[in-house]
């Protein structure tokens, strides 16, 4: 198993956007588990996991970590091909899929009160904003070394990739991060149909 892998493909962004999926790489991070193993700690069918196993393998996410005759069959064991994937959105995911995800996520707001519009141009622009805050002072030999730490929970690497590029990103390109943050929250407000709800929310807080 490799410490870090950058994810670039579409398919494989579409294939981690299920949750079951994403629940079974995070037990194929942590240990080598059978089909059978899976499927009775996620409480689903052995043939439901085997789909999504072998979608995955065709997708490089998961692969054989080893075979093992227990009487006259082969058990096969599988393990995630590495123990933490960066999804890298500005090269590997679609316009369409980046644009399908995000109105999702901002419809989805109207089930805590946040109504917002979710004009198709909109949308990219927010894709686009997204994009360039991700960028900013991003470093991929960073990542690699935070995903090849020994004995730190894979959240606990997220916070340090967070904070490390917080602390290492010079005046020029934290000025620009603020900047791109600024233009997004902006642009993010003026989607809304009930700005109301929102001061509501806020002198609450």
């Amino acid at each position: 198993m490799k410490a870090f892998k950058v994810i670039k493909s579409p398919e494989a962004f579409q294939l981690l956007a299920d949750e079951t999926r994403r629940r079974i790489i995070y037990l194929l991070r942590a240990k080598e588990m059978t089909v059978s193993q899976i499927s009775a700690e996620l409480g689903l069918t052995p043939q439901a996991i085997y789909h999504h196993i072998r979608k995955m393998r065709d997708a490089d996410l998961v692969e054989v970590a080893r075979e093992e005759r227990v009487d006259h069959f082969i058990e096969t064991y599988y393990r995630a091909t590495a123990e933490m994937f960066n999804l890298s959105h500005g090269e590997g995911m679609s316009p369409a899929y980046a644009a399908e995800k995000t109105t999702e996520a901002l419809q989805a707001l109207a089930k805590i009160g946040l109504r917002v519009r979710t004009d198709p141009e909109v949308v990219a622009r927010i894709v686009e904003l997204e994009k360039r805050m991700e960028a900013v002072g991003a470093k991929e030999e960073r990542a690699e070394a935070i995903a090849s730490l020994e004995d730190v929970d894979f959240f606990v690497k997220q916070d340090i990739g967070h904070l490390a590029k917080l602390l290492t990103m010079s005046d020029k390109e934290f000025t620009e991060y603020l900047n791109v943050e600024r233009e997004y929250r902006k642009l993010l407000r003026s989607l809304l149909e009930e700005p109301t709800k929102v001061e509501a929310i806020a002198k609450k807080a």
